[in-house]
């Protein structure tokens, strides 16, 4: 055998085996994720397409623009494997609706007289479904509301606690109407939501402001834009 130099190969050290480390933090045998990418984890959040109705996209300004946001951010979901529900809100007929329901009708229809109320959303109308753009595939879920909660009158409560979600995502219409009072409802249910804010639109810019301002004070909703979120399902 040779006393020759050893082959170039052999005289590099041999690197350490570098292990992904995470900085999800745990107590009492708890895994609390704080990171945006620790809280997008499919195996732990879902994505909830908001009330993205025809006779609603149709009443925002920049319904088209927001349509595309949402399409891109349920896009990365679909990828990413990551559970989908869908709402829609239901007019009930004129004959079944309550009190509070005329009264709601009235102020948003600017009427003083319940008889001139008109049902927006019944059942089978064209504006009630889900635009072209974003429908549904068959693994995917839709729950009609009658509230603006997301979580009011419908089996979304159990179907991602029955899934083991921890988070949601949220995007759609409208900020200052029903994603702020779905976001602050999830967390008294215990879940993180997540706001995609820029793929969530609004019929009054102002309350719309005003809405996020205070989701980011009180601290248990996080703020995302889409681009960041994008990028970290990526």
């Amino acid at each position: 055998m040779s006393g020759g130099p050893l082959p170039i190969r052999s005289r590099r050290p041999r690197r350490p085996v570098q292990r992904k480390s995470s900085d999800m933090k745990t107590t009492h045998g708890l895994e609390i994720p704080g990171s945006l990418r620790e809280l997008i984890d499919p195996k732990r959040c879902a994505l909830i397409v908001y009330d993205m109705q025809v006779g609603i996209v149709g009443q925002v300004k920049d319904g088209l623009a927001v349509t595309a946001r949402v399409k891109g951010v349920l896009d990365a979901a679909r990828k990413a494997s990551m559970r989908v529900f869908y709402t829609r809100h239901l007019s009930l007929p004129k004959q079944l609706m309550g009190a509070a329901q005329y009264r709601m009708a009235m102020a948003w229809q600017r009427v003083d007289d319940p008889e001139k109320v008109q049902p927006w959303f019944l059942r089978d109308s064209p504006g009630f479904q889900i635009v072209p753009e974003l429908e549904p595939l068959p693994s995917e879920a839709i729950f009609d509301k009658l509230a603006m909660s997301a979580f009011e009158g419908t089996p979304l409560n159990m179907a991602l606690r029955d899934c083991g979600m921890q988070s949601f995502l949220i995007a759609g219409i409208a900020m200052e109407i029903g994603i702020d009072i779905t976001a602050r409802h999830g967390t008294d249910l215990g879940f993180v939501p997540i706001v995609v804010r820029d793929a969530c639109g609004a019929g009054h810019p102002d309350a719309a402001d005003r809405a996020l301002q205070t989701l980011e004070f009180l601290s248990d909703t996080v703020l995302a834009d889409s681009a960041t979120l994008l990028r970290e399902m990526r």
